[in-house]
């Protein structure tokens, strides 16, 4: 009587079966398949396909500071805060400086807006500034503020730019007009800087150095900080660290 091979024998003097079904191989292909997608346990080597890391959840405090503001005549939307660098949130700060009380002070390098306060403290927000720096400097005032203004780009703008041709006698207001929810424009005595501290929509800007030259901050930051200052207010621009005590 023929004995029947042992196939559960392990060595390499182990019998093999040399006939192996179709349905055996297709099902034994697949499974190897199927691990390729998922971590097994039973072999190390298995490993599950790496997972983007998760992004830090944002306080509360500012996702209430930047949210939406119906209540404007062209209603706001938030901010999508994973834009911009936290630094940049609006935040009361220690700051040392021989500027009094309510005085704005534009720190050009660091992309900030500072509005002194008592007792060795500033309310300080994010800005954008020119590409080629905040090209003016020195001391002037905020002679006027606009809120939801016109924008009249200038000649010198337009020529280099034909294409803002259709707004020379001015661009209506709205969310997609360059000088946003705010602006608050710069004198120097009776002379307009022609620059402005203004908002905009485009909060990957805010920390860069993209405008044509004007101060941008968030909308919701230069509303806030409209409602703070009043005509007036002196200002300075600073392209270093003078004036910084």
């Amino acid at each position: 009587m023929t004995q029947e091979p042992d196939l559960r024998r392990d060595g390499a003097n182990a019998p093999v079966r040399h006939a192996v079904s179709r349905r055996t191989l297709v099902v034994g292909l697949g499974s190897v398949a199927l691990a390729g997608c998922q971590t097994d346990s039973r072999n190390p080597r298995i490993q599950a396909m790496p997972t983007a890391p998760a992004q830090p959840a944002i306080d509360p405090y500012y996702l209430q500071m930047y949210a939406a503001m119906p209540q404007e005549q062209f209603p706001v939307p938030a901010v999508d805060l994973r834009k911009v660098d936290p630094v940049y949130f609006r935040q009361v700060v220690p700051y040392q400086t021989s500027e009094r009380a309510g005085t704005l002070v534009v720190d050009t390098p660091n992309r900030f807006l500072y509005l002194v306060m008592e007792n060795g403290q500033a309310l300080r927000y994010g800005v954008g500034i020119g590409r080629a720096g905040f090209s003016w400097g020195g001391r002037a005032r905020i002679a006027y503020k606009r809120a939801w203004p016109r924008w009249t780009p200038p000649a010198e703008m337009i020529a280099r730019q034909p294409e803002l041709e259709e707004y020379r006698n001015g661009m209506e207001p709205g969310l997609d007009n360059p000088l946003g929810a705010r602006a608050l424009y710069i004198f120097e005595g009776n002379r307009d800087t022609i620059y402005r501290i203004h908002g905009t929509m485009e909060a990957w800007t805010i920390g860069k150095a993209v405008s044509s030259g004007c101060v941008r901050l968030l909308n919701q930051d230069v509303i806030d900080l409209a409602a703070r200052v009043p005509n007036d207010t002196p200002i300075v621009v600073q392209q270093g660290n003078e004036g910084i005590a």
